[in-house]
């Protein structure tokens, strides 16, 4: 038996057509998670060149731009979960590529920072990096590369804006 196309009007249409939302290829976490995968494909070799996994190079990345930081704070940094930075951060120690020490403030607390051979790491992935984000700035386009930076910053900001307003509503 042949099967008859979805008619809106009986209630037999795919779910999606009964809801009203942009398509799904259109929204705009799925662009940004595409954008970031295309982004991250260019990447990925260089780092599995190195032993390290995306969220490990993001944690060192972290790390080297600051002289250490608290792990809750590095978790927010970094975008990671607690139990993951757990789990990279053990597995970073035990590369030698990262320091813990007790915070002296909280002894419950514990710091985390980038050690020489992390350094030296990370100095032997620059270049690739830098290769990389060089071709990206060729093929995408310098100006284009600035801008995309600028704007998905200004999303960020007008987004992060309207999430405190809306705390401060919440709280009146």
């Amino acid at each position: 038996m042949a099967k008859r196309p979805a008619d809106p009007t009986n209630g037999n249409a795919p779910a999606a057509r009964q809801v009203p939302m942009r398509d799904f290829s259109r929204s705009l976490p799925m662009s940004l998670l595409r954008a970031r995968e295309a982004v991250m494909r260019q990447f990925r070799p260089s780092l599995r060149e190195h032993g390290l996994t995306e969220q490990q190079w993001r944690i060192l990345r972290a790390l080297a731009a600051i002289d250490g930081a608290e792990v809750t704070e590095l978790a927010r940094t970094a975008f990671l979960l607690g139990p993951s930075l757990s789990r990279i951060l053990r597995d970073l120690e035990a590369r030698n590529l990262i320091e813990r020490k007790t915070a002296k403030a909280d002894q419950r607390r514990s710091m985390v920072s980038i050690s020489k051979e992390g350094v030296k790491l990370m100095a032997s992935v620059a270049p690739s990096s830098e290769a990389i984000y060089a071709e990206i700035t060729q093929r995408f386009g310098a100006r284009k590369l600035a801008e995309l930076q600028e704007m998905l910053g200004e999303l960020e900001l007008c987004l992060a804006s309207a999430e405190a307003r809306d705390e401060i509503t919440d709280d009146a």
